[in-house]
């Protein structure tokens, strides 16, 4: 046999190797942990203007910390879209998520893209959301700004971390948009436990300062 051919052969049995072990890795509720990731609705708001969400940048009803998503994850990586769970969900469910996920389009993409890896059904991923959700407490100087702050990464960590009593430096992430602050990223059991998580911590905001945009009209 040519050394070319076996380099080539080699090269496509890796390949296809590799592609069995995606395809198996990438199947509903086999994963370690979820990530909890909490968006500051105020910089989304701000930084997508008029093709922002209606509804989540009504200056009427402002929202402040909302849930982006929960997140299946493997210690390293994570699944998405996984096969064999349902792709479409009733509206109601989205209907029902509105006062913590005000986008029904953020609901029925986050279903597609992570719930379906939860290997939970629809209802049972959106109440273990809302679970999640609730067990958080959102530090007192984010339920109360009314003017644009100025908040180092660690800062904001520290914060979640003396209203979150057992969560750890090691087991969140603060995340930037544009100097912004974006997002909070809690990692939690399956049984929504707090637990640490080095990558999804080494994937933070480096900014030494971040914006905090408050709550207000697009």
């Amino acid at each position: 046999m040519a050394p070319v051919f076996r380099f080539w052969q080699c090269c496509a049995v890796l390949l296809a190797a590799l592609t069995f072990q995606q395809a198996r890795a990438d199947e509903p509720g086999k994963f370690d942990f979820y990530v909890l990731a909490l968006s500051w609705s105020p910089t989304y708001c701000k930084q997508e203007g008029e093709d922002a969400s209606r509804h989540q940048c009504d200056v009427r009803n402002p929202f402040r910390f909302i849930v982006h998503g929960l997140w299946p994850q493997y210690e390293r990586g994570f699944p998405e879209s996984c096969p064999g769970a349902p792709q479409r969900i009733d509206r109601q469910i989205a209907v029902s998520m509105e006062d913590i996920m005000p986008s029904h389009n953020l609901v029925f993409h986050e279903w597609r893209k992570h719930g379906t890896c939860s290997g939970l059904s629809p209802e049972a991923y959106f109440q273990l959301t809302r679970a999640a959700f609730e067990k958080i407490i959102i530090p007192g100087a984010f339920r109360t700004l009314d003017k644009r702050g100025k908040a180092s990464p660690a800062t904001v960590e520290k914060a979640f971390r003396l209203a979150n009593p057992g969560l750890n430096e090691d087991a969140m992430a603060v995340t930037c948009d544009r100097g912004e602050l974006e997002e909070v990223r809690i990692c939690l059991t399956r049984d929504l436990e707090f637990r640490t998580c080095r990558q999804v911590d080494r994937s933070g905001c480096r900014a030494g300062s971040l914006s905090v945009p408050p709550p207000r009209a697009r």
